[in-house]
């Protein structure tokens, strides 16, 4: 709102006193205790790769994930950016619009800033472990939907294959399964209802630095060093333990 005042706030703050500065102050005092304030994300930063800098074994190098970095930041800083636009936003329906509007404009372009965000995060959570089998719960929830790893593990890396962006291993918490589905784009997420718990980029900047255009390769990589006890960890929390 800043120093602009609503016509609410004036009538609100006139009608009896004739815009008296005492009832104004309070009026004004009133409306800002009800305007939304913004949750922010945390921005990451350098330490948030540590983890990840173990993949150099093998091929997924450190300057990849740095520059990896800088994309994951800006999904992070947008998504606050948007966050503070909305809640400064003039939410009268007679200016919203589906060809263009702020309100439009702003929604959209969250559902992408925020969904980059929340990808990355996951990414960068559930890389630079040790790879090879599933252990834990993750294993026999695999093995239930798949019925073995070695099958779960192929469709993964077909998945990837066949994906433009993402690969999402989704926990569906109606019916107690897990699946690989495609993201698409930032924005496209698992189907209703499931509960992100494993995210593989595969947009070229996750690998081009070092495998160039051969994805194959960086997803034989890349399942080397998925941390499956990071993946447990957020299955535990979609499960509600």
């Amino acid at each position: 709102m800043g120093e602009q005042i609503s016509r609410r706030t004036l009538i609100a703050a006139g009608a009896a006193t004739a815009l008296s500065v005492p009832a104004l102050a309070k009026a004004l005092a009133k409306e800002e205790k009800h305007k939304m304030e913004p949750k922010l994300v945390r921005v990451p930063d350098a330490a948030d790769l540590e983890k990840a800098f173990s993949t150099e074994r093998v091929g997924i190098s450190r300057k990849t994930h740095e520059e990896h970095l800088k994309l994951w930041q800006g999904y992070a800083n947008k998504t606050n950016e948007i966050r503070k636009a909305l809640a400064e936003l003039d939410t009268d329906p007679a200016k919203a619009n589906q060809i263009y509007s702020q309100m439009r404009a702003l929604k959209v372009n969250y559902a992408f800033a925020f969904g980059g965000y929340v990808n990355h995060n996951v990414y960068f959570d559930t890389i630079g472990g040790q790879g090879g089998a599933a252990t834990g719960e993750i294993a026999q929830l695999i093995n239930d939907a798949y019925g073995s790893f070695e099958k779960w593990a192929a469709d993964w890396k077909a998945t990837g294959i066949a994906g433009r962006g993402w690969v999402y291993l989704g926990y569906d918490h109606e019916e107690g399964r897990i699946q690989n589905y495609i993201g698409d784009s930032q924005d496209t997420f698992p189907t209703w209802n499931n509960h992100l718990i494993l995210a593989m980029d595969v947009y070229e900047h996750a690998y081009y630095l070092d495998f160039q255009t051969a994805r194959a390769k960086y997803i034989d990589a890349y399942m080397q060093v998925i941390d499956w006890n990071a993946v447990n960890v957020r299955l535990a929390k979609a499960r509600g333990h």
